[in-house]
């Protein structure tokens, strides 16, 4: 079973990429959620994750327990990690960066932004969630200047993917969470006494101080709020406990 999914266009085009951004299905146990961490029945769980490994025969997936920090983990060993059981998850962790084949990196939300990257040349892939945290943080900034520094990535080859979060639209915010945006130009709209902020616009800046190209930056411009029906969002359906995963790896040169 091939389970509903978003694509971007410009990894899709990459020949030695694998990835996908899963949506909700409602003929699947919680419609297709794959986090184990909430309170789903994990066996559940762990059988939509079982029709991911499905369409990646041979990939070894990295899960992090994310914790809304700034921490980076690169990934040197094909093992699977905190796919089949939480508690091997790698600990406060919300970047993984990888040169390996064969290793599926993921990330887990419902409204946080998630973020897949790509460098062609030194074949590196990066994953990272971005919530107000980590997004204030610096999360991707420092993402791309880990892949600079130990893959000797450079920032005009780097694409990237920036996938379904929460948009300017629903995500509301106090202005003790705005005022950490304060000098970034148009990160929030003032709204009856709140602030709409755009975190996924946030990030897209910080991958342009990073010296990236804007046309190798490629935006969903899907907001999980107001498409609940394809994705989770945890503002949207007040608290829920799904996950959809997004997940970038290198395909085996040698099949």
């Amino acid at each position: 079973m091939i389970n509903k999914q978003h694509l971007f266009k410009n990894l899709s085009q990459e020949q030695t990429l694998l990835h996908r951004v899963t949506q909700k299905n409602i003929t699947s146990p919680f419609s297709f959620s794959l986090a184990l961490h909430t309170q789903e029945t994990k066996e559940e769980i762990i059988k939509n994750r079982e029709n991911i490994e499905k369409e990646f025969p041979n990939m070894y997936f990295i899960v992090a327990n994310q914790t809304h920090s700034a921490n980076i983990q690169i990934i040197t060993k094909q093992k699977e990690l905190g796919w089949k059981h939480e508690e091997t998850a790698i600990k406060e962790c919300d970047a993984l960066i990888t040169q390996e084949e064969n290793i599926m990196l993921t990330i887990l939300t419902a409204d946080c932004v998630p973020i897949l990257l790509f460098d062609p040349i030194q074949k590196v892939v990066a994953v990272v969630h971005a919530g107000w945290r980590g997004t204030e943080q610096k999360i991707l900034l420092k993402t791309v200047k880990k892949m600079q520094k130990i893959f000797n990535s450079k920032s005009n080859d780097i694409i990237v993917g920036i996938a379904p979060a929460i948009g300017r639209c629903c995500y509301e915010v106090d202005w003790n969470v705005a005022k950490n945006f304060e000098n970034m130009p148009n990160a929030y709209s003032p709204k009856n006494n709140k602030y709409m902020l755009d975190l996924p616009y946030i990030n897209k800046l910080q991958l342009l101080q990073a010296g990236l190209k804007e046309k190798n930056i490629e935006m969903s411009n899907i907001c999980t709020a107001c498409q609940v029906d394809s994705y989770f969002s945890y503002r949207k359906e007040q608290g829920c406990s799904g996950r959809f995963m997004s997940m970038l790896g290198l395909k085996s040169t040698s099949n």
